[in-house]
């Protein structure tokens, strides 16, 4: 059976679109005739016997014996007009090669876009529409009603409610006996069955009859549209102190800034009310800005969270705390490990660099680097790295990470001293955490593994607990630790 031809329209909008979107926006500046032979070099991945160049004004494809097809250069400005050449190339190219047949036409496009961002960061990227749907759905959630169900005696009940879910907004709370799912009597028994129906296409609608909680004994019937709801990101974990609310923050999509704020009202309201916060980030990786900014700021009364700086004018920013810290000033302990990255490395930055909190642990990974995306004509995405992030106090995330104000990965010796010494208003770790503000932007990498040395980055123990349950019992400590 004959390959399928090769769809040059499609790789001539997808790669001319993405020129155009990367060339003013990237951090390194670059022109779009040599992105386009970075990209072009995609074919020889595919194929050692092809190659391409540009000589004289000419794109041309040379083949292992003889040029296979010369196409003159476009203006070095027309994004489009380099796309329909590189799209030509290609074409040439995939009529006389096996491999680039096998390839097909995302195969090809996206080995241009492999070997052109192999000349960025490690962050920008392509991804082709399948994995951009999948991840956009892992972003989003499945549609459901958001509402479980549960058993309680010979009745079923509501056994959960998600935080900004269509079941919330409807006004369901936990505990209500459930008589009907869409008109059908409901049954203990079923409980998976009921659950699982609860999921099911964006928009439809679910009629659920509940007892009145208020005791009339009149059913009501409320009916809830299901809606993309965020998969839960915050959790509830056991706390390291009499008191202290812990809650970990697993990664930050569209509803962990509202999961958050919702954990955390919970918990105020509740008598008595905790006396102490405990944030894990360990194992974090981040996700959406926006929403570690949003959690950032429900806990600070003033300050700057972040700032950002890139080649485009719209990449730089600084946003600040608009006074809404929703514990009213409890102490707060952060813990993060090699693995915290990203999102929640500013959260936990933000946090310390205003002294509003504590972070333990060992030094994060390190990953500031902050990606504008847009959709691409065949529906993938495209990522570009377009700013870089910036500490509070002005130090870089990228490379450097964050020190942590208690190391605990300096084993258990080396921890119960810097306790110690902070139970006496001495704080070991500050000649490092002195020299880690006070890094800039364009510092060395054998300056940053420097810095990096004094805490090493490590996977979250025991230890992060018990160095946290020790700052919430003992105040001097916790001052000590704070920053200056």
């Amino acid at each position: 059976m004959a390959a399928p031809a090769f769809d040059s329209v499609t790789a001539a909008s997808v790669w001319g679109t993405a020129l155009a979107y990367i060339a003013p926006r990237a951090l390194q500046q670059l022109t779009i005739p040599q992105m386009t032979i970075w990209g072009l070099n995609g074919l020889a991945a595919l194929d050692p016997d092809l190659s391409t160049s540009l000589v004289n004004n000419q794109i041309t494809l040379n083949g292992p014996e003889q040029m296979i097809l010369a196409v003159p250069a476009p203006a070095p400005d027309d994004a489009m007009a380099w796309g329909k050449a590189a799209a030509q190339v290609a074409s040439a190219a995939y009529a006389v090669s096996p491999a680039l047949q096998q390839a097909g036409t995302q195969g090809v496009i996206s080995s241009f876009f492999d070997e052109l961002f192999n000349h960025f960061d490690p962050y920008s990227r392509y991804e082709p529409p399948l994995q951009a749907a999948q991840d956009q759905l892992l972003i989003t959630g499945l549609a459901s009603a958001g509402v479980s169900f549960a058993q309680q005696g010979d009745e079923v009940v509501i056994g959960s409610v998600a935080a900004g879910g269509p079941a919330e907004n409807a006004g369901l709370s936990v505990g209500t006996q459930v008589l009907q799912v869409d008109g059908r009597p409901v049954y203990p028994g079923e409980i998976t069955h009921l659950n699982n129906s609860m999921s099911g296409i964006y928009g439809t609608p679910t009629t659920l009859q509940l007892q009145d909680p208020a005791g009339s004994g009149v059913p009501q019937n409320v009916t809830i549209t299901r809606a993309f709801i965020p998969p839960q990101t915050v959790f509830a974990e056991p706390s390291p102190a009499p008191g202290v609310l812990a809650l970990k923050i697993s990664g930050f999509n569209k509803g962990t800034g509202n999961q958050f704020s919702s954990a955390l009202a919970t918990a105020i309201g509740a008598q008595p009310a905790p006396d102490g916060l405990l944030l894990d980030l360990r194992g974090n990786r981040g996700g959406i800005l926006r929403q570690a900014i949003l959690v950032a700021d429900s806990l600070l009364q003033s300050g700057e969270i972040v700032q950002t700086a890139g080649r485009d004018p719209d990449a730089d920013q600084s946003v600040e705390a608009e006074g809404s810290d929703l514990t009213g000033g409890l102490r707060i302990v952060v813990l993060v490990d090699g693995q915290t990255a990203s999102a929640a490395e500013i959260l936990a930055a933000s946090l310390a660099d205003n002294r509003r909190a504590v972070v333990v642990g060992s030094e994060t990974l390190g990953k500031g680097l902050v990606q504008t995306v847009t959709t691409l004509p065949d529906g993938g995405e495209l990522f570009v790295t377009w700013s870089r992030v910036l500490a509070p106090l002005g130090w870089p995330l990228q490379g450097l990470g964050v020190m942590p104000q208690v190391c605990t990965s300096l084993g258990p010796s080396g921890l119960q001293t810097q306790l110690s010494a902070l139970a006496k208003g001495k704080n070991l770790m500050a000649p490092a955490l002195t020299q880690a503000r006070a890094t800039r932007a364009g510092a060395s990498v054998d300056d940053i593994l420097s810095v990096r040395d004094a805490c090493p980055a490590d996977t979250g123990s025991d230890e992060d607990f018990a160095a946290a349950g020790y700052l919430f019992n003992n105040l001097k400590a916790y001052q000590a630790a704070l920053l200056p």
